[in-house]
């Protein structure tokens, strides 16, 4: 009797500690839900409403359990209103399991070995004389820059995206939310 009370004490102690972490434990909201730093990339994106096309092109091109390794990664992730402004078709067509290729070149694109949150990517703007070069996974160029306050994104096209959230960190990096899809010269 006396062990089972004993363990009926461990096991609340260690819901109220549990509880009392996660309260203690600094989240941004992002598509309604929090994102919480003791949780890797996946494990966070995939509660987000406002990043469902970006997790189902995820799973599309094999990326989950990469995305799920210790990193660090910097995501720069496309909102589904991001995604949205493609031509007409086109998440679609990439989706297809026969442009998985193609669809992890994009989604590699957003993607920055190490861990650059918006203080280091403002020191690496501001040493390269007001643009930063980042080298992609993918093997691609994007380049940083502020305007105003706000971190921009130039994509090899010459496409530009805004980082509308930053700093959302991760157990294996940080994502920086996106309000258009960055694409890479081929």
């Amino acid at each position: 009797m006396k062990s089972v009370k004993n363990f009926a004490m461990l096991v609340a102690a260690a819901f109220f500690m549990n509880a009392s972490y996660a309260q203690m434990e600094k989240t941004v909201e992002v598509g309604g839900a929090a994102m919480y730093p003791s949780k890797n990339i996946v494990q966070n994106a995939v509660n987000s409403k406002d990043h469902t096309t970006l997790v189902a092109a995820v799973k599309a091109a094999g990326l989950v359990e990469t995305l799920e390794t210790p990193g660090p990664f910097t995501v720069f992730a496309p909102t589904n209103e991001a995604f949205e402004m493609l031509p007409k078709g086109t998440v679609e067509t990439l989706l297809k399991p026969e442009n998985k290729s193609m669809l992890t070149t994009i989604l590699t694109y957003h993607v920055v070995a190490g861990k650059l949150d918006s203080k280091e990517l403002a020191r690496l703007i501001k040493a390269g004389n007001g643009k930063a070069e980042l080298k992609t996974v993918a093997g691609g160029k994007l380049w940083a820059s502020m305007k105003g306050n706000k971190i921009m994104l130039t994509d090899e096209k010459g496409g530009m995206a805004t980082v509308t959230i930053k700093n959302v960190y991760q157990s294996n990096g940080v994502i920086h939310v996106i309000d258009h899809v960055v694409l890479p010269r081929s």
